[in-house]
């Protein structure tokens, strides 16, 4: 197969997860409403797809979460979504870069990530079904704590006045939803990572376009 032939089936593969993706992402399955956040599942594939594709891919879809992320959160809005969408920003323009870093920016980081964990873990010869365990619950853990890292580094104030509590408030809160609410989306992430990936990595080896992903899926076997 040659360079273009590969090019061409890398991009048809990053757009058909790209798919899958939104599709996530405009179901309740994708982003699960909670009474003041989302509780997202949507990076699962872009970890997947990291996995799969390579860390530039992982980018990719990442940026397209956060893309869904910032049309939900200004269809749907809740408590938080002046740290989400641009439109609903309460300190003008910076506030909207900020809304965009944490919508995109971050989601960016859990495919790049989870791409280059998954290198790694292949390169110390962790075994696949470990590696992709370790690489879907790391990867999840991005996306919660540079999210509602973000989140209190840039809104804090916001964040105590939606919640309706005192500033010095905000950091056991954080912290609270990065417990509550990020370690299980993890460990849910770690697992359906470890299964779907490892079947992928099996039964589908070629939707990769380097050689190096038919030693992926035959260390998988």
């Amino acid at each position: 197969m040659n360079t273009k032939q590969k090019d061409i089936r890398w991009l048809v593969s990053v757009a058909l997860m790209a798919a899958i993706v939104i599709l996530l992402a405009n179901t309740p399955l994708g982003m699960i409403q909670l009474p003041i956040i989302k509780a997202t599942t949507v990076h699962i594939p872009v970890i997947i797809g990291a996995v799969l594709l390579g860390p530039l891919a992982g980018a990719i879809l990442g940026a397209t979460f956060g893309i869904c992320s910032i049309i939900s959160n200004t269809m749907a809005p809740t408590l938080l979504s002046f740290a989400f969408s641009p439109f609903f920003s309460t300190t003008g323009i910076a506030g909207g870069i900020k809304a965009v870093w944490i919508a995109v920016g971050c989601r960016i980081l859990i495919g790049v990530a989870a791409g280059w964990l998954w290198i790694l873990f292949k390169n110390l010869k962790i075994p696949a079904p470990v590696g992709l365990a370790l690489t879907g619950f790391l990867g999840s853990m991005v996306n919660t704590v540079f999210v509602m890292g973000s989140i209190y580094l840039l809104f804090a104030q916001q964040y105590a006045e939606a919640k309706q509590v005192a500033l010095s408030a905000v950091f056991g809160l954080v912290m609270t939803t990065v417990t509550a609410s990020g370690i299980p989306e993890a460990i849910a992430a770690a697992v359906l990572v470890d299964v779907i990936g490892l079947a992928l990595l099996k039964a589908m080896p070629r939707i990769m376009p380097q050689t190096r992903a038919k030693k992926s899926a035959e260390s998988a076997a």
